[in-house]
């Protein structure tokens, strides 16, 4: 499919997630095969919150990933440009946790968070490094940044495998049971990500130290 310039990216973007907001996490976990929960697991590891820790989870979505911060203590806040995902984390019973904000422009003081995570939306924002930059504004000194996206596998054959589920797969079973231009939309946004040293550039340019990929 043809993905949308950057001048209209923010609004269908935003306008897509509101129309599979109530369908997201169920082909989440169908789409994975349930794989995705515990790969929020280990980003709440990675992040080494606990007790009292301050939390900023960025594209937030319907509360997943809040869901697995607040089981570790941490006192979480989710930010999401979508008000059908964000309504959909209320009914999760996240009231009173969530903001509706761009994580370009987080409505978050500096240097008040010990730890912010984001999960497959990098490839969803206009300026991943403008996305980095406020990353770094609003952690403390030794605060935490973790990503969670999924990239091509680095082998061959496991590549081509990837290719194939993602690219044909996601897309027949997801416009079958839900939404065919969303589940088109989300294979191919994956152009939008840079390659794994790229990004890592772009995370030290932003101001962070010891960037670290795991696969």
């Amino acid at each position: 499919m043809s993905l949308p310039s950057l001048s209209e990216k923010a609004v269908v973007v935003r306008t897509m997630f509101d129309r599979i907001a109530p369908t997201y996490d169920r082909m989440n976990r169908l789409l994975t095969l349930g794989a995705d929960q515990r790969w929020r697991r280990r980003v709440v590891e990675l992040s080494r919150v606990g007790l009292g820790s301050s939390t900023l989870d960025v594209a937030c979505g319907t509360g997943d990933l809040i869901e697995h911060l607040m089981a570790s203590g941490a006192r979480v806040v989710g930010v999401d440009v979508s008000a059908g995902m964000l309504a959909v984390a209320e009914r999760r019973g996240f009231v009173g946790r969530l903001v509706r904000a761009d994580g370009l422009e987080l409505p978050i003081a500096s240097a008040s968070i010990d730890a912010l995570t984001c999960a497959f939306a990098l490839r969803n924002v206009v300026s991943i490094p403008t996305l980095l930059a406020e990353a770094r504004r609003v952690l403390r000194p030794g605060g935490r940044l973790v990503l969670l996206e999924v990239a091509e596998p680095r082998l061959a054959l496991l590549r081509r495998l990837h290719g194939f589920y993602f690219g044909r797969i996601v897309p027949l079973v997801g416009g079958l049971l839900v939404d065919r231009e969303a589940y088109a939309y989300l294979p191919a946004s994956a152009t939008w990500l840079p390659a794994p040293e790229t990004l890592a550039a772009w995370i030290v340019e932003a101001g962070f130290e010891d960037v670290r990929r795991e696969v």
